[in-house]
């Protein structure tokens, strides 16, 4: 098994690290209700799930 023949300073570690940043998460527009949502994902807007534009599921309102 391969094993470091020296320690890795902590600065060393952290130059490499230096890449790992958050990013925002790249957000689409829905052509039926013009709603933001994450693509190639269902959301729910007003008791409805949407799918591509489509209605998948309707919530029933209980009264």
């Amino acid at each position: 098994m391969a094993h470091p023949k020296r320690k890795i300073s902590k600065t060393r570690r952290d130059k490499r690290r230096t890449h790992y940043k958050l990013e925002a998460p790249g957000l689409a527009k829905c052509p039926t209700t013009g709603e933001m949502h994450l693509p190639h994902r269902a959301f729910w807007l007003d008791g409805k799930l949407y799918y591509k534009g489509n209605v998948i599921i309707e919530k029933e309102v209980l009264a």
